[in-house]
């Protein structure tokens, strides 16, 4: 370890600044090369330590490998890569930058073997993914700043989180820990903010809908995955967890049925997707933990495909609301296509991703006994259909006629988006290489005959249910509130009353102010004004009079 490694992350991290200083021709290299110079380093990584330093009496690992950093590590530069190529028709280079930086600070959480090491990384992500944000254009400045103030309040509760676990333990490693100390709940809130976990999940699916076309695809992968990898890391079997997660995933679903903004539609699951993985980490065996290992890499593939044809729908009509949308399918058929490719995806279907990765956090609590989790699991699942399988594709791409005729998008965006369907449906189709690259051995066969039934019967009557309740499920043009009305509504109010009580507090201040001035002018003028004691004109005589006086005065004092 005394050779210097170039940690995977800062790759990227220095591709985002070589974006900005270099000529506008080298973009597309950098964006396309950087991500798989990174993976390749991951890659050549032994396990273990590959970089220490010494600092302030610790020291500090850097760089670290292992199966399930390197799972994480893996996906997020895939993820770069896939995000790049989309994004290279992408005029802000300055975006970008960002997202490049946003995603080097993910690989650099994801290999760090200790806390500093984690919080540095988590800041700077915070920084990158706030500007992807505000990247978005006017309309994204607001929601940009919520979502700066809610995840630096998450880095300042880790923070102090950190500094009170290393001061209890005098170690900055980055392991297992029990939550029995208000420094590992600090952590552990922490961390579950950029999960998206109750109370203020909503900074989801208020920030990255506002992003551009192409930067909701970057922000959907690298946050709340990472905040997965932190809590598989440090939290694993965390009872607390297991609930959280539950709410999380009902939490998805039920907002996601009421929104007629699609990339809002898909921000809401992504809430409901990280829910299940966070179930599986506070189930915590090795089957639960695999799975959400697994369910987050396969979550990643997915969800940026469904973006990427959201994110496609959006540059070529400028539309996102559902209520304006349908028919695209007669002139966008891959953007369709590749679109129901990651609804089926994301709702499990057999031979696709989700179907081999999901299924795991549910029999891992079926094999934990926890019957009631299983079930609501299970509902779940079908949920998930109804919202994002069925949901989105249909009200964006079929139902009525719209009237628009756009084309499928430009080449580097639809080989992006076939890119990412082809690894959903081959690693349904063979998971052997992603069972390969979990933390923990494999013992388990997703195609079973009762498995493949039972998933099918479900997502059978999710589909029955959903054209049931058609016309209940057509929404209107109105924005969906939950917590986040505290600071979007009644927050305004308070804003609004304050700067009212505030203008009249001010306006009282100035006028005793200037009563007071007033006054002391006047008093001023009486003593030396025209007709004031000390302003009025003495006789010569009279001065020449009492100087005399004073003098003599002063040589008797001195004299005496």
């Amino acid at each position: 370890m005394s050779d210097f490694v170039l940690p995977p992350g800062v790759v990227l991290i220095i591709a985002a600044a070589a974006m900005m200083l270099a000529p506008r021709a080298w973009r597309a290299p950098i964006l396309l090369v950087a991500p798989l110079l990174a993976l390749g380093l991951i890659w050549a990584l032994p396990d273990g330590p590959a970089l220490q330093i010494a600092f302030l009496g610790h020291t500090l690992t850097p760089v670290t490998a292992d199966a399930l950093s390197r799972v994480f590590a893996t996906i997020f530069a895939i993820m770069a890569f896939g995000g790049g190529l989309f994004a290279l028709n992408q005029e802000k280079t300055a975006e970008l930058a960002s997202a490049y930086l946003y995603a080097g600070s993910a690989i650099g959480v994801a290999m760090a073997g200790d806390l500093v090491t984690v919080f540095v990384f988590w800041e700077v992500m915070a920084i990158g993914s706030t500007l992807v944000v505000w990247m978005g254009g006017e309309g994204a400045r607001a929601s940009g700043l919520r979502y700066a103030a809610i995840h630096f309040l998450g880095g300042v509760l880790l923070m102090a989180g950190i500094a009170g676990y290393v001061a209890e333990t005098g170690s900055v490693a980055f392991t297992a820990m029990d939550v029995g100390t208000i420094a590992t709940w600090l952590m552990l809130i922490g961390f579950l903010i950029n999960a998206g976990a109750p109370p203020l999940a909503a900074w989801l699916p208020d920030a990255y809908p506002e992003a551009s076309w192409s930067g909701t695809v970057f922000l959907s992968a690298f946050t709340t995955k990472t905040a997965v990898y932190v809590l598989m890391r440090g939290f694993p079997g965390t009872d607390i967890l297991v609930p959280i997660g539950l709410f999380m995933i009902f939490y998805g679903i039920i907002y996601a049925i009421l929104e007629n903004d699609m990339r809002r539609i898909l921000a809401y699951s992504i809430v409901n997707q990280v829910g299940f993985m966070v179930t599986g980490i506070g189930i915590g065996t090795e089957m639960a933990l695999n799975g959400a290992a697994a369910h987050a890499f396969a979550h990643i593939i997915y969800k940026a495909l469904l973006l990427m044809s959201a994110g496609s729908v959006l540059y070529m009509t400028g539309k996102r609301n559902c209520t304006e949308l349908g028919g695209l399918f007669r002139t966008m058929p891959l953007t369709c296509i590749c679109g129901t490719i990651g609804a089926f995806a994301i709702s499990a279907f057999p031979l696709t991703s989700g179907f081999v990765s999901k299924s795991m956090i549910s029999d891992a609590a079926a094999k934990e006994h926890l019957e009631f989790v299983w079930y609501l699991l299970a509902a779940a699942s079908a949920g998930v259909f109804l919202h994002a399988g069925i949901k989105f594709p249909w009200f964006v791409f079929f139902q009525k006629d719209s009237g628009m005729r756009p084309p499928d998008p430009p080449w580097n965006m639809r080989w992006a988006m076939v890119f990412f369907a082809a690894l959903c449906i081959g690693l349904g189709v063979y998971p052997q290489p992603l069972y390969a690259m979990l933390p923990y051995p494999v013992d388990y066969v997703p195609y079973t005959g009762a498995h493949v039934i039972f998933q099918l019967q479900l997502l059978l009557f999710s589909g029955l249910a959903f054209f049931l309740l058609l016309g209940w499920l057509k929404r209107t043009e109105t924005i969906t509130l939950d917590v986040d009305w505290f600071w979007r509504a009644f927050g305004k109010l308070l804003a609004q009353e304050f700067d009212l009580r505030s203008g009249l507090a001010w306006q009282g201040l100035v006028g005793n102010v200037n009563q007071a001035m007033g006054r002391f002018v006047r008093a001023l003028y009486r003593l030396y004004g025209p007709q004031g004691a000390l302003g009025r004109t003495w006789p010569t005589g009279q001065m020449a009079f009492w100087t005399t006086v004073l003098l003599v005065g002063f040589l008797i004092v001195e004299y005496i």
